[in-house]
């Protein structure tokens, strides 16, 4: 697959969605504001990978084949360009979680220009301090990257049988327990950074945690050859 090749728009502003977090990195906004776009390209490039992450697990499978997650990383890095100037001024969030942010943003301008009314129901659930513009973690989607951790764990190919069992277990999770162990586990957010997108403190983020983990490690005790080790990152 073929990554994309980042072309050059003109600066506008972020908008006012985006809340308030801890102070980003001080010195990867020196670089941003002595490179400009060619530090920007630089530093997306370091994070694309979380970022397709991100894409893979939010991206409603409905869509599956018809983007391509390319596409969704070179829009959010367009954005990101169009952006940079208002970010610089006062950065909102670190760096990684406004890409995230914007990369939130196009994949669900894509679920609304493709599934229409039926993407109504795809974004999170917002708190206050939240970001509004992140695609929920649903059971639909999570139980397909789930069934393929556990086959490669037991080393057989997943079937639309174990998908649908695995779907069945994590709509018993409550959205926000789906919503951590997506952060956590499956995009490979660091606590912090998990706390930081979903507006709580880090123990809180650690706690939820856990106690999803262990609650999905409980139901997924009625599968055969389950083993919790798979739920370690």
């Amino acid at each position: 697959m073929q990554e994309p090749v980042f072309p050059q728009p003109v600066p506008e502003s972020m908008g006012s969605a985006v809340p308030a977090a801890q102070d980003p990195d001080q010195e990867t906004m020196a670089r941003l504001r002595r490179g400009g776009q060619a530090a920007l390209a630089s530093e997306f490039l370091r994070h694309q990978h979380r970022l397709r992450r991100m894409i893979e697990v939010r991206l409603d499978r409905r869509l599956a084949g018809q983007i391509n997650p390319s596409e969704i990383l070179e829009e959010a890095f367009l954005e990101a360009v169009s952006r940079l100037d208002q970010y610089l001024v006062q950065p909102p969030m670190p760096l990684f979680l406004w890409l995230r942010y914007l990369t939130g943003e196009r994949i669900l301008a894509a679920h609304r220009r493709l599934l229409g009314q039926e993407a109504e129901g795809s974004v999170g659930q917002t708190q206050p301090g939240e970001p509004s513009a992140r695609p929920k973690a649903d059971s639909a989607s999570l139980s397909i990257h789930l069934a393929a951790q556990l086959c490669r764990t037991a080393r057989t190919p997943p079937g639309q049988e174990l998908s649908a069992r695995l779907e069945q277990i994590l709509a018993q999770l409550e959205p926000s327990e789906r919503e951590i162990l997506a952060l956590r586990h499956f995009e490979q957010l660091t606590n912090q950074e998990a706390a930081e997108e979903l507006g709580i403190s880090p123990a809180t983020a650690s706690h939820r945690y856990i106690q999803a983990l262990e609650k999905l490690a409980a139901l997924l005790k009625t599968l055969p050859g389950f083993s919790k080790g798979i739920l370690e990152l």
